[in-house]
């Protein structure tokens, strides 16, 4: 893993470029906190599913696995994105350049083509800012390019039913570079009513030359998941490996096929100057059954129980960027213009057959109670300067983003009237930034800015006097950040250490519950500090990695919320000094790596640390904190042009029961969603060189 990163040329075209002095764009001359988690580690001993199971080592960074996968990884940085009861909010995510959050800024992390990746980069900070709107930290992807013949099939194997089948071939034809990924994975699932199956493809053909670069890329990913919902305090306590009885009741389940191609072409223009292009398109289709009682869905506002989506999504990123030589140094200005949209027919159907108070069936389709046209889309110029030497850089740049939300309503009945509308959202995000050389090797950063969080179409759907129609009165919450840190290498040794402070207004929270739906209100300021640390060293035999992050997330003035379901008028007092949930005051990380040589063996030991987790505003409770250990052997033969690769690990060698993660402000009270006790995951790899 590397401690800062800046734009590189193997990846597909950057949303926003955050440049480099020096030629070869070192990562360690970055005015921010960005680090970097290279393929080859994120893959090493793992299943190879989710991004939870690599990026342990990055301090700041949140990712839980939920052990759910109707619902998606539980993502957050710096405590952006904690509020996010399914899905990622407030976190950008994005793979070879295109985005897999929506201009709305809800996203997942579910297609990412982890046996394909080169890289993954980790933005935070101010630096966030520049990649838009709902952009409290990046998360991005990056695949190989190929061009070395080769092919790899790989299967791993584990509890509850865990497998992973996964094949890739990559070299190049002419002048053209290619690489094509596969992968299959099913689980019976941790608890009742989880069981999930998923296939993704990816491929990706590339040509360069000294002029310029083109890059096609096609993904396409289907899902089948059962979802086991969320724990009450006393069903976690009595048993939390058991599922709540109304997930199993109404068959609660999501299916989801997304299929998107994309463009990225880039060409140099002579005297310094280079122009940037990116395209890309895509379908997304979605299915989920949600345990909501039939009797919550007689009012004629419901939108019953079934949610149906078809979306269609795209967008364009167009640059100019212009390098030259200036006072010593080198300069770097980069303008461009970015707009993403997306339209989704929205429908919503009841749950159930029959009458409400006596139904025949529940979980399947019933009659139709929500039929709409919802669009978003983003409209974002922005532009950067940069100067830089081998001692110093000094970087400033800014964002104007703007979101239009519309919804188009075709359910018209009586009580119901039409609910169509729209709202536009607007903010200008400036940010800069200074490193600077303090020793040979040893530098320090700071920087600072300013950040835009937009609701979400989810969270504008409903207002909450119970009224139909979209939630005008609902405001984007808005962020000014600092942060200061340094940076080390020493021979094999690489460490970090930053500070920063995050302060929010108008933070976007839960005001009521009522029939199967939430609606949001603005709760005024809010207060995030902390600390993080990493360090990486190889001394002989061992390699050691290690993280800690320390924050404070607390509510700096109070408002009244609901909590429990069905609640219409909020009563429950939050009081100012209140943590915000879903964020724990610490967290840690460490492994070591053992190398003795024979066999190409590698034995691990990992640690991991989560201190408590608040589940609501109000802290009425929390996930207490765990510590949980593992164990890893890694192994490789070559034989000829063959090299086998095989891999066995145990995980939470204790067996700690504990909760993995938390619903935040679940209507239900079902926060609780149950981590693996001891487990193990065995996997063998074929590879083959050319």
């Amino acid at each position: 893993m590397s401690f800062a990163a800046i734009a590189q040329t193997d990846g597909a075209l950057r949303p926003v470029v955050i440049t480099g002095s020096a030629e070869d764009q070192q990562r360690w001359n970055a005015p921010a906190s960005i680090d970097v988690v290279d393929g080859e580690e994120l893959r090493a001993g793992q299943l190879q599913v989710n991004l939870s199971e690599g990026l342990g080592s990055v301090p700041g960074l949140s990712i839980r696995n939920r052990q759910n996968y109707a619902q998606d990884l539980q993502i957050s940085i710096r405590g952006f994105g904690a509020r996010s009861t399914f899905g990622v909010r407030g976190v950008r995510l994005f793979v070879d350049g295109i985005p897999a959050s929506a201009p709305d800024g809800q996203g997942q992390a579910a297609n990412f083509p982890i046996g394909a990746a080169a890289r993954v980069e980790v933005l935070r900070g101010p630096y966030s800012a520049l990649y838009g709107s709902s952009a409290g930290g990046v998360i991005s992807l990056y695949t190989a390019d190929g061009g070395k013949p080769e092919w790899r099939a790989g299967l791993a194997a584990g509890n509850d039913g865990v497998w992973r089948a996964s094949t890739q071939a990559s070299g190049k034809v002419g002048e053209w570079h290619y690489l094509a990924d596969g992968s299959a994975f099913g689980t019976e699932g941790l608890r009742p009513q989880s069981a999930a199956r998923r296939g993704t493809l990816h491929a990706k053909l590339s040509r360069a030359d000294d002029d310029g670069r083109i890059v096609l890329l096609a993904n396409r990913h289907e899902s089948k998941t059962d979802d086991p919902l969320g724990l009450s305090r006393a069903e976690f306590d009595a048993d939390p490996y058991q599922t709540t009885p109304g997930a199993t009741r109404f068959n609660t389940r999501k299916n989801v096929e997304q299929s998107q191609v994309g463009l990225a072409w880039e060409r140099r223009l002579g005297g310094g100057h280079r122009i940037e292009l990116m395209g890309y398109g895509g379908q997304r289709e979605l299915v989920q059954y949600q345990a909501i009682v039939p009797g919550a869905q007689n009012p004629p506002g419901s939108g019953g129980g079934v949610i149906s989506l078809d979306r269609g999504y795209g967008g364009l990123n167009a640059r100019w960027r212009f390098d030259t030589e200036f006072a010593r140094g080198r300069l770097t200005t980069t303008a461009g213009l970015s707009s993403d949209r997306q339209s989704e027919a929205r429908r919503g159907n009841e749950n159930f057959l029959g009458a409400s108070g006596n139904p025949t069936a529940v979980g399947v389709m019933g009659r139709l109670r929500r039929d709409e046209t919802n669009r978003a889309t983003t409209l974002d110029p922005y532009a950067q300067a940069e100067w830089s030497r081998s001692d110093l850089t000094v970087s400033a740049g800014v964002r104007r983003s703007q979101v239009r939300l519309r919804s188009t309503d075709s359910f018209i009945a009586a009580g119901n009237p039409d609910d169509s509308g729209s709202l536009r959202y607007s903010g200008v995000t400036p940010v800069a930034g200074l490193r600077w050389q303090l020793a040979p090797e040893v530098q320090a950063y700071a920087s600072a800015g300013r950040g835009l969080e937009t609701p979400t179409l989810n969270e504008v759907a409903y207002r909450p006097s119970g009224a139909t129609g979209l939630n005008t009165a609902l405001q984007p919450s808005r962020s000014r950040s600092v942060e200061a840190g340094l940076r080390g290498r020493h021979g094999s040794a690489a460490w970090s250490a930053a500070a920063f402070d995050i302060q929010t207004r108008d933070e976007i929270v839960v005001l009521t519950n009522s029939g199967g739906r939430s609606t949001f209100t603005n709760a005024g300021r809010t207060s995030r500090r902390g600390l993080e640390f990493s360090l990486e060293g190889t001394w002989k035999q061992l390699h050691v990695v290690s993280a800690l992050t320390l924050i404070d997330a607390v509510y700096r003035d109070g408002f009244k919320t609901c909590e429990a379901s069905p609640c219409t008028t909020p009563s429950v007092v939050v009081g100012a000094g209140n943590r915000m949930p879903g964020i724990a005051r610490q967290q840690a990380y460490a492994r070591l790596d053992w190398e003795p040589g024979p066999l190409g063996a590698v034995f691990s030991v990992e640690l991991r640390h989560s201190g408590a987790v608040p589940v609501n505003d109000r802290n009425s409770d929390a996930a207490a904190a765990w510590t949980t250990a593992g164990v890893a052997a890694r192994f490789k033969q070559d034989v000829g042009p063959w090299q086998w690769r095989e891999f066995i690990r145990v995980d939470n060698v204790t067996d700690r029961r504990h909760a993995g993660a938390v619903i935040v402000n679940e209507a239900g009270g079902r926060y609780f969603e149950t981590a693996p006790g001891r487990n193990w995951l065995a996997g063998v790899e074929l590879v083959r060189s050319f």
